[in-house]
């Protein structure tokens, strides 16, 4: 069965666009790093250029600071043909600084610097709606719901996705240490739960929002909402899950030299988003389903293999030949 073609429609991704301060030593805690390095990130951000860099249309609503970094930023996603014209800038406040490590057991370390950012600071008024309007897509995370005024924004910006007809795609992206409690932040990601159509959590965020330590059916069963149309775990190197109202099966990953797993969950969404964006009708037809997780899988897998989420973002021509030699 061939891969569905990568659509035309816009697809619109809403949130937080800073810069992680990667350890140029692997392996080491923050503390112990001797120097590091900057590399463009945040979650939403990553799917637009993501989805661009596979020949789909993408464009991001955010707020940068107005300093050298939220520039550069601009300019990172303008080179990666995102549309920039739902950006503000922030003349009081700075582009967001997040100092992410791998620690030796594998697992990622944050320090995140934002009293507020410029992000956090994006008003209902700063919206380009006709830009949200003109979207097939629209793609957010959590991070936005934090704080005030930017939670406004986002319930706002999600609204009026949604009456313009828009498929709304979440991912939660849990960053505990940016909330004030576990509690709050798992009260708040559900909060906008029921009003997404497509849901993809990883293996850790599952745990989190049921409380359970199993990642079974059942338990991914539990997070379903009736206006639900996919609902996906992402397993690392195990693959991906998927569930719908008809049906749900399991993707196995593809094995790759993993460097550093920053981004893999944006490339895997972008991949998605841009394969389905013309053509909704794949959330209902499993055979054509599944090719298209096939290729989310590799795309997350390639932007494993090189440090920095946006510099590994592949395309689609990369994520075929890993397919045809797995």
């Amino acid at each position: 069965m061939a891969l569905p073609p990568t659509g035309s429609g816009l697809i619109v991704s809403f949130g937080e666009m800073l810069i992680d301060f990667v350890p140029t030593v692997s392996g080491v805690s923050l503390a112990e790093a001797p120097g590091f390095l900057k590399a463009p990130g945040g979650a939403p951000a990553n799917v637009a250029i993501a989805v661009a860099r596979l020949g789909g249309k993408a464009a991001f609503v955010g707020k940068l600071g107005d300093d050298e970094f939220g520039h550069m930023l601009a300019g990172i996603l303008k080179e990666n043909d995102v549309r920039a014209d739902g950006i503000n800038f922030d003349k009081g406040a700075r582009t967001a600084l997040a100092f992410v490590t791998l620690r030796a057991d594998g697992e990622r370390e944050f320090m995140f610097y934002r009293n507020p950012s410029a992000d956090m600071l994006l008003t209902p008024e700063d919206l380009n709606l006709q830009l949200i309007t003109s979207a097939k897509v629209f793609h957010y995370g959590s991070i936005s719901l934090i704080v005030e005024p930017c939670r406004s924004a986002h319930l706002k910006a999600m609204e009026v996705a949604k009456e313009a007809g828009c498929l709304l795609s979440y991912d939660p992206n849990l960053r505990l240490p940016l909330w004030p409690s576990a509690e709050e932040a798992r009260q708040q990601i559900l909060s906008i739960w029921d009003k997404a159509d497509v849901i993809k959590v990883s293996d850790v965020e599952l745990e989190f929002l049921t409380g359970s330590d199993k990642i079974d059916d059942a338990s991914a069963l539990s997070l379903w909402h009736p206006n639900l149309k996919l609902l996906l775990v992402t397993l690392g190197e195990h693959g991906s899950r998927y569930y719908t109202k008809n049906f749900h099966g399991s993707v196995e990953a593809y094995h790759v030299n993993t460097v550093d797993t920053t981004g893999a969950g944006d490339s895997f969404v972008g991949a998605l988003l841009c394969k389905i964006v013309d053509d909704q009708s794949i959330l209902e037809d499993e055979p054509r389903l599944r090719e298209v997780l096939k290729f989310a899988n590799a795309c997350g897998a390639i932007t494993t293999t090189k440090k920095g989420a946006i510099p590994a973002l592949p395309t689609e021509a990369d994520a075929l030949n890993l397919i045809e030699g797995a």
